[in-house]
């Protein structure tokens, strides 16, 4: 068969895809967008995570001058309706938190939960979506940056231990368990225009627990990292174990637990922004 008889239907296959994908209805085509706010190269004082030991006892995180690439970052916590959508799609589990407005932040959600939700927002917006490191966390929670808090880890013999560390650390701080979500914008937005952070929920990051010994001089000795446990950001730093949805039943591996746990996510910037596009008609066809 001659090369331009073979030629012709190629050409119009090729031109007749992009006009059969256009007629795939968009599944993010009613789906309100997240509202972003690009963070900056920076560079900042940044405590590292993890429980630190000289000759046995527990000393203060190092602080390390460090450089943060610029990221786009949601401008909200996930809400009870966004994440609500993702539940009705059946690619999450409902959420265990309290109650509250539907524009309040989403709760009572563990680092899975938090891992399908961005894979599923990934999915219906064409994007790719993930949970911030904590240097990314610290970098958009700007001056509401507050770090360690108490970093004396927990007795499994003694649960006692836990709460009357957490009595001491309210009353030192002025600070009362506040577990029921308050409504989008309650407790104000930073100098970089990131809402609620350092209100009364914690965020999941993707940064892992690390149990680190020190040197005499201070540098950096044994490492042993524990992936279960991630770090959350919010009034102060803790760090919870993967699975815990609810953080005052148990579950917080060191220092005084949060009194929420939700999501706030970094945006990837597409390289191609036919990408998106596609990526989505490409999910409904297979969804």
């Amino acid at each position: 068969m001659p090369a331009t008889s073979l030629a012709a239907p190629i050409v119009a296959a090729a031109l007749a895809l992009p006009l059969a994908l256009a007629a795939i209805p968009d599944p993010a085509a009613d789906l309100p967008r997240a509202r972003t706010v690009t963070i900056d190269v920076g560079t900042i004082d940044f405590p590292l995570p993890g429980q630190y030991l000289r000759a046995g006892r527990v000393v203060a995180a190092p602080t390390e001058r460090a450089t943060v690439p610029a990221f786009e970052i949601m401008v909200h916590q996930v809400s009870r309706q966004e994440y609500g959508r993702c539940v009705a799609a059946g690619a999450c589990v409902p959420m265990s938190g309290p109650g509250g407005p539907t524009d309040a932040p989403a709760t009572g959600i563990n680092f899975l939960d938090a891992g399908a939700y961005s894979a599923w927002y990934g999915r219906v917006t064409g994007e790719t979506w993930r949970l911030p490191t904590a240097l990314e966390a610290a970098a958009a929670a700007a001056e509401r940056f507050a770090g360690d808090g108490d970093t004396v880890p927990d007795d499994p013999a003694n649960p006692a231990v836990r709460w009357l560390r957490a009595y001491r650390a309210a009353a030192s701080t002025g600070r009362v368990p506040d577990p029921l979500p308050k409504p989008r914008g309650h407790y104000g937005t930073n100098s970089l225009g990131v809402s609620d952070f350092g209100g009364n929920v914690w965020e999941w990051t993707t940064s892992c627990y690390a149990r680190v010994t020190l040197g005499g001089a201070g540098q950096l000795g044994q490492v042993i990292e524990n992936c279960g446990v991630r770090v959350v950001e919010g009034q102060h730093r803790s760090y919870m174990t993967e699975f815990v949805r609810d953080p005052s039943a148990g579950g917080c591996a060191v220092g005084t637990p949060p009194d929420n746990l939700g999501v706030r996510l970094v945006r990837e910037t597409p390289r191609f922004a036919a990408a998106a596009w596609l990526k989505r008609r490409i999910a409904r066809l297979a969804g």
